[in-house]
């Protein structure tokens, strides 16, 4: 199964108010195995950079000036995701701003039912926890190291790590007959020779010695 986990980053909360996307990242998953494949760019909003939002994830108004627009990465995008669940955190944020673009650029949009929101997951498998992405990653000792600011590709990279674990890891599907293959390669095999089980001569001896010595057996009551 394919599915696509992905983020954004934007210059504010409401596409209502002006705001606009900045930065998609996008990450494959088929069969719940990260496949390499990646979408990335930034935008040019064509509008000022909040200085709150540049906090978050410190792209600059001067950064994102010339960077395309998002009517000219559209089709790449819409070819990357296909027809695939898209998974994010906190998904309603995410559609709606991409909805947004979408009707900007004349284009249908998304319907929800494609989405995933591992927040939502989250909240139902770890009730009274935290739910950030960075508490998540702690959750499942998923390294954080790389990530120093808000950024939508690595951020879309660490999701799909906790998307695995929070449905169950990896051994959800794993091909078990594979497994053994692989390790039957690991080992040798060694035969033995069959080993003889009846009894020695003295074996009978000592038994039969045994059981005279027995004092009223109950098979001979």
């Amino acid at each position: 199964m394919r599915e696509i986990v992905w983020d954004t980053e934007t210059t504010g909360i409401m596409p209502g108010d002006g705001h606009r996307i900045v930065e998609i990242g996008a990450v494959e998953l088929f069969n719940r195995t990260m496949t390499g494949r990646t979408f990335h760019t930034y935008l040019d909003p064509q509008r000022a950079m909040p200085k709150d939002a540049e906090k978050v994830h410190g792209l600059s108004s001067d950064f994102l000036t010339g960077q395309p627009i998002f009517e000219q990465v559209v089709d790449d995008f819409l070819a990357f995701i296909g027809d695939a669940p898209l998974v994010a955190h906190n998904a309603a944020f995410d559609m709606e701003f991409l909805n947004w673009e979408l009707k900007r650029a004349s284009l249908q949009p998304i319907p929800m039912s494609r989405a995933i929101d591992t927040l939502e997951i989250s909240r139902k498998t770890h009730p009274g926890a935290k739910h950030t992405l960075d508490a998540l990653c702690t959750r499942y000792g998923i390294d954080l190291s790389a990530r120093t600011k808000h950024g939508a590709l690595i951020d879309a990279e660490l999701l799909a790590r906790v998307y695995i674990e929070l449905t169950g890891g990896r051994q959800i599907g794993f091909d078990l007959a594979s497994t053994a293959a692989a390790e039957d390669t690991r080992y040798e095999r060694v035969s033995l020779a069959a080993r003889a089980h009846n009894a020695s001569e003295e074996e009978l001896a000592r038994h039969a010695a045994f059981v005279a010595g027995l004092d009223d057996p109950l098979w001979l009551s």
